[in-house]
């Protein structure tokens, strides 16, 4: 298949338009002064040539100069000056970094979910030459390139990676493209992924599973809980069984604390009383009450 070549720059810059109006005033000021037409005509001839012949590229730019068809170098950046039909330049390469949004829409995961991934690549011409000879549109390929790395990633991890290791995607992709893009002079620095859409209803099936989940841990927990309670009451119950002084002091903190209360009434029997020697807490209680 033949290779077509790369398109021309025939856009004409400040200085030339600059020297055209120049060489334009002075031949029609020679001719005024001479009342002759060959300076007139003299100054349009050069004015055109500096139109055409006198270029200007920025400084994050490069040109490809070609010559009858074959290529001769690189200009840029500044002012340089070519020969009219013998000599052309190619449009210019951008050689700051930029940025390229690819959409990968309805593709499947390695578990068959089917996701819309968003992502931003950010890339630069490291080698003019190389982009302007070696690939015909190297914006497209940046982007159709990167279309197809992201359909082929997507379809090899499941979409827990997909939505929890999103910076793990993006050196992959970066890795993948830079390879692929390297031969053209073109270096891809970095692949974000910007957004992962999953589809309504699957959303609404992993919000009831994370609310299932942790109402079953909330359960776990309260049962871990009861547990633990459970045995510290046994440890309890077996250190009052066999120190019944300390049971007893147990009661009657216990009475002791009911009875703070303002307006509280304790029935405590007659037996518990006297089992505990309550007889003395109470008169105490009363007359701390009476003061």
């Amino acid at each position: 298949m033949a290779r077509r070549a790369p398109e021309l720059n025939i856009e004409v810059s400040g200085p030339a338009v600059m020297l055209l109006i120049a060489s334009v005033a002075l031949g029609i000021l020679g001719t005024a002064l001479l009342k002759h037409p060959v300076p007139a005509i003299v100054g349009m001839l050069v004015g055109l040539y500096c139109l055409f012949a006198v270029k200007v590229v920025q400084q994050w730019e490069r040109v490809a100069l070609m010559r009858l068809g074959k290529y001769v170098g690189l200009r840029g950046p500044g002012t340089f000056v070519i020969v009219p039909v013998i000599e052309t330049v190619t449009p210019s390469v951008d050689q700051r970094i930029r940025v390229t949004s690819v959409t990968a829409e309805s593709t499947l995961t390695r578990d068959t979910v089917p996701v819309n991934v968003d992502a931003a690549i950010f890339w630069l011409v490291w080698n003019a030459e190389k982009a302007l000879l070696e690939v015909q549109s190297f914006d497209d390929a940046i982007s159709l390139s990167a279309q197809t790395a992201l359909r082929e990633s997507i379809g090899r991890h499941n979409l827990a990676q997909m939505l929890s290791e999103r910076e793990t995607l993006g050196h992959e992709l970066q890795r993948i493209l830079d390879a692929k893009t390297n031969p053209w002079g073109i270096t891809v620095q970095s692949v974000e992924i910007r957004d992962v859409q999953i589809p309504p209803a699957l959303q609404d099936a992993m919000s009831r599973e994370a609310q299932a989940d942790r109402e079953r841990h909330a359960r776990v927990i309260l049962a871990q809980a009861e547990t633990q309670v459970a045995e510290k009451f046994s440890e309890a119950a077996a250190y009052y069984a066999s120190n019944s002084t300390a049971l007893h002091l147990r009661a009657m903190n216990m009475l002791y604390e009911a009875m703070k209360e303002k307006g509280a009434t304790v029935i405590v029997p007659s037996s518990a009383v006297e089992t505990m020697g309550l007889g003395g807490m109470l008169a105490t209680s009363n007359l701390a009450k009476n003061q």
